[in-house]
């Protein structure tokens, strides 16, 4: 089982990455969050190594309860990896608390792939979920989703975000913002 990766980025999009580990590339499939909060070179994912029949997965992520996020959300009867992933790519942890906090079923229908049906049942599933994940989050991981949040408000696409903040240097939400708008304007 495969709980960790520490190597260099070799190639990178929105949904993935190659990671070359002591000369072993290896495709880690990726949330937009940590997308857009990736380290320009050098990464080490949290990993959940999920084997099936025909394939062998990995799925990564910088924060420890992005990761916990993913594997409660697979043992939910009828959400799979893929739909996991793009709960994990609309919310953080505590985002995604929140919601589930205020039972808002429409929140949970914002996710592509989740209907009523799947919202209500996830809803139910999770209930107690919200005091596990409302924990605070990183400093460098809440400025990255409080500057996708704000250039979201402005219109930009979540691709062309997370391009940006990728390649920004702040620490903080105002300096990344203020950089990526700059290298919006570019895109």
């Amino acid at each position: 089982m495969i709980v960790g990766l520490k190597g260099i980025v070799r190639y990178k999009e929105p949904a993935f990455l190659h990671v070359e580990v002591s000369g072993v590339i290896y495709e880690v499939f990726i949330s937009l969050q940590s997308f857009s909060a990736l380290p320009p070179l050098e990464v080490y994912l949290f990993t959940t190594h999920i084997i099936r029949e025909d394939a062998q997965l990995l799925y990564g992520f910088l924060d420890t309860n992005e990761k916990k996020m993913f594997e409660r959300l697979l043992k939910i009867n009828g959400v799979g990896p893929k739909v996991a992933m793009a709960i994990c790519s609309t919310y953080t942890p505590s985002q995604f608390a929140t919601v589930i906090n205020n039972k808002d079923i429409n929140g949970v229908k914002k996710v592509p792939g989740i209907g009523p049906k799947s919202a209500g049942r996830i809803l139910v599933e999770l209930s107690g979920f919200d005091e596990e994940m409302l924990s605070i989050t990183s400093p460098q991981t809440k400025s990255f989703n409080e500057a996708t949040e704000a250039l979201e408000s402005l219109g930009f696409t979540k691709v062309k975000i997370s391009k940006a903040l990728s390649s920004c240097q702040g620490k903080d939400t105002a300096s990344l913002v203020k950089e990526a708008l700059k290298l919006l304007q570019t895109l």
